[in-house]
């Protein structure tokens, strides 16, 4: 295969333009068959260089916050939409001045804010809970017991739907059609006699569409069904589905020790530069190495941060491993540049830009202001 990553510096973020084009093409698709509409979540991929690529393809963005919101309308420019567990006294009039639909997470905060949006000319909805469970993590479960996100059907007040024009729930975590067409059996079901008085439905995110085994075509018949029997326009907004596996994180093998087993030490943190390795947890794949056992060669990857627990994952190689070696992990362009940091002062990685002619163009190097900056 071709090793560009031999040359570039490390530790870096690679995200691949071919690859990036290639699942906006079939998202893109998902919008012309349907007529739905499709917003970048950013909280997965705010990677702005992109933004002009991917305003080719989507409809706009959608934020979880001020900052967010502001990234998406001066780097886009198209629809902007907005969800917050609840809003800032503060912070609302620019949020009004940014985004065009804004949606609360109570009736509270609609009888707060959503006059002064509606003033402005803003769309507002209500994120509702289901109150449908399709996955097994309850940190990424809106809808566990105790979840703090959306109004449940007995909480749902008919009589204080004035001026909202739409519903949101969000309630998915890198699933399929199947689990969105069981959360919609439930959506209407519970709150299905409110759509006729609706201008639109928001599906949330977490739908995986731009992974090889994801049912488009049943996703495709779930937005024809919600907009064939109600007068609404249906809204999506992944995150990963847009740059899923488009990008990468390149690093070094900086030394090797050995402690029941070897242990390869990299420029690269899992607790700095892909936190949700510890998090989520999962153990990302890399390009030319295999589970342990599988190749020749096993060895533990481990960070170079004083954590103890800054642990990549154990992977087997063709042939030991030596100070040097670049390592290139898959699918490290959602959810890593957004969530990162400089916990020991570690360095955040370079961006870089692959172009579909293979050029690699820096995008953005960081260093010790990075870090200085948010500390006093």
């Amino acid at each position: 295969m071709e090793r560009w990553f031999e040359t570039v510096e490390t530790p870096s973020y690679v995200v691949d333009e071919g690859l990036l084009r290639k699942n906006l093409a079939v998202l893109k698709a998902v919008c012309d068959r349907t007529g739905c509409k499709i917003l970048l979540a950013q909280k997965a991929f705010s990677m702005f260089y992109a933004y002009e690529l991917i305003g080719e393809y989507l409809d706009g963005t959608t934020a979880s916050g001020l900052f967010e919101a502001r990234l998406g309308r001066e780097e886009m420019g198209k629809e902007t939409h907005i969800f917050s567990p609840a809003y800032r006294e503060e912070e609302f009039d620019e949020i009004v001045r940014l985004c065009d639909h804004i949606v609360f997470n109570s009736f509270a905060q609609k009888a707060r804010f959503g006059e002064r949006a509606l003033a402005a000319g803003r769309e507002i909805g209500l994120r509702i809970n289901p109150a449908c469970s399709t996955q097994d993590h309850a940190i990424y479960d809106p809808c566990s017991k105790g979840s703090r996100l959306g109004i449940l059907r007995e909480q749902f007040l008919e009589d204080q739907l004035d001026g909202v024009s739409g519903l949101h729930f969000h309630t998915l975590c890198e699933q399929n059609a199947d689990a969105l067409e069981q959360t919609l059996d439930a959506v209407e079901k519970k709150f299905g006699v409110f759509l006729p008085r609706m201008k639109w439905l928001n599906f949330g995110g977490g739908h995986h569409i731009t992974r090889p085994d994801y049912d488009i075509e049943l996703l495709v018949r779930l937005i024809d069904r919600v907009q064939n029997r109600y007068p609404v326009q249906v809204y999506l907004e992944p995150g990963e589905a847009v740059a899923l596996g488009a990008g990468f994180l390149v690093s070094t093998v900086l030394d090797l020790v050995e402690n029941d087993g070897p242990i390869a030490i990299l420029d690269t943190s899992a607790a700095c530069h892909m936190p949700d390795v510890l998090e989520m947890p999962y153990r990302p794949e890399i390009i030319g190495a295999g589970k342990p056992g599988e190749k020749a060669y096993t060895c533990r990857l481990g960070g170079p941060t004083c954590l103890a627990g800054d642990i990549i994952g154990t992977y087997s190689f063709d042939c030991p491993l030596q100070p040097g070696n670049r390592l290139v992990f898959c699918d490290m362009a959602i959810y890593s540049m957004v969530k990162n940091n400089t916990f020991n002062g570690m360095n955040l990685p370079s961006i870089l830009w692959r172009e579909e002619t293979g050029q690699i163009r820096t995008v953005r190097r960081f260093g010790y202001e990075d870090f200085k900056m948010r500390l006093s």
